[in-house]
């Protein structure tokens, strides 16, 4: 079968990886892709933005399957648009994805359906969000209601850096996303990142993960899109895993289907585990990223057959199976991510990748046949091991291979879970 693959991350050059490993698969092509990502599809110069081209793009190419990676387009409608014209996609409606385009939205769905989450409240003025933190006190958290590339949330520890971050939205920091910002409680408890495969009925979970946010080691810094993940989550037993899907996903999945909103593609609950269980901090309607990297790699089963049962509302038929090994990913970001990454430093060694590693392109470019870095974050070392913490070891290894002065990491990817294996 013919698959359009939509994006330019490093989520994609893993799906990209994986897709490329189906004998299902006649040909690949991705737009507009990355260096990473041309070594296993054809790239093609197109608009995403232009829902008319890509239809054209699909039939012109027989495309029998588009997989939309980033949020953005989703929000925008393309699969509304590509369905409209008969095409096949694995990705939510429009409407569906308003999971994650406005933190609203999802706030007032968990209220209605009575999905655990923080107590909030919704502000389109500066001055009732500060009346309200003055009142609440903090610690709180303060959100952009709209799409911020992961960097619309502060969790702000006092009253000053929540009234600060407030001014931020509301001063066009996150352009049209900070236009209203949802206020919520601050809770206390380990995060996990828990995925499903939707097809507008059915659920199919689809691993857990754990990412690390904060762009300095020890969980310090600012929010980034996400330095490092791994999987498993040690922390997401059968138990939470079994609550997740009673009292978060289930009933999300009711609740779209009866406002006419059903969701298909992937469902991707970010959690907190709190004293209570496991509450949703929010939604995404599309893969993590770098969690997608270490799904991947986990994976036994063939991605292309799971991601047509989803489009064709078959996954109460299907399972998904999982390596027993552990997945790690670091990410390589330029010089002064998250605020101002410097683009342009060339970038070797690319090829020095240790036994069982593999090297996601993310904000990547070729110039005269040499990689250079083109983006914030520009690479993910994703290892396997037998634990996290050998998984770790290898993918710092090949970290410590690369020649890219101009680029950073954190080196405690996964110290959680490397801690509770040294206990256990």
């Amino acid at each position: 079968m013919n698959v359009l693959l939509i994006g330019s991350g490093g989520r994609e050059h893993a799906l990209a990886w994986k897709i490329a490993a189906s004998p299902m698969l006649t040909r690949l092509y991705a737009a507009p892709g990355n260096p990473g990502i041309a070594r296993e599809a054809e790239l093609v110069g197109l608009e995403v933005t232009d829902h008319q081209a890509v239809t054209a793009f699909c039939r012109e190419k027989a495309i029998d399957l588009v997989v939309v990676g980033p949020e953005a387009p989703l929000v925008a409608g393309i699969a509304d648009d590509l369905r409209a014209a008969g095409i096949r996609v694995f990705g939510p409606s429009a409407r569906a994805a308003q999971l994650e385009g406005s933190k609203g939205f999802t706030k007032d769905l968990c209220r209605k359906y009575g999905i655990p989450t923080a107590a909030y409240a919704r502000f389109t003025s500066a001055g009732e969000a500060a009346a309200y933190i003055r009142e609440a006190g903090a610690p709180i958290v303060v959100k952009a209601d709209g799409l911020a590339a992961g960097k619309g949330v502060t969790v702000a520890m006092t009253i000053e850096e929540a009234l600060t971050a407030v001014d931020a939205c509301f001063e066009g920091a996150f352009g049209g996303a900070g236009a209203e910002v949802v206020i919520e409680k601050f809770l206390t408890g380990e995060e996990a990142s828990f995925f499903c495969l939707c097809d507008g009925v059915t659920a199919l979970p689809f691993g857990t993960a754990q990412d690390h946010k904060r762009v300095g080691e020890g969980d310090t810094g600012p929010n980034t899109g996400g330095m490092g993940a791994y999987s498993p989550a040690p922390v997401m037993t059968e138990d939470l895993i079994e609550r997740t899907m009673r009292e978060i996903i289930e009933p999300t999945m009711r609740g779209m289907r009866e406002m006419g909103a059903p969701f298909s593609g992937v469902l991707y609950a970010g959690l907190i585990l709190t004293a209570k269980g496991p509450e949703l901090i929010e939604y995404n309607v599309r893969f993590g990223d770098p969690e997608c990297q270490v799904l991947m790699m986990r994976l036994k089963d063939d991605i292309l057959v799971l991601l047509n049962a989803a489009a064709d509302s078959q996954l109460a038929h299907m399972s998904a199976r999982w390596r027993d090994e552990a997945a790690l990913t670091v990410v390589m970001a330029a010089k002064g991510y998250p605020d101002a990454p410097q683009k342009g430093s060339v970038i070797t060694g690319l090829d020095k990748a240790g036994e069982g590693v593999e090297i996601f392109h993310a904000g990547t470019a070729e110039r005269e046949g040499v990689i250079i870095a083109n983006g914030g974050r520009v690479l993910n070392v994703t290892a396997m091991g037998k634990t996290v913490g050998e998984a770790q070891a290898k993918a710092y290894e090949t970290v410590d291979r690369l020649d890219w002065p101009e680029g950073f990491c954190r080196r405690d990817i996964g110290y959680r879970a490397v801690e509770r294996e040294r206990k256990e």
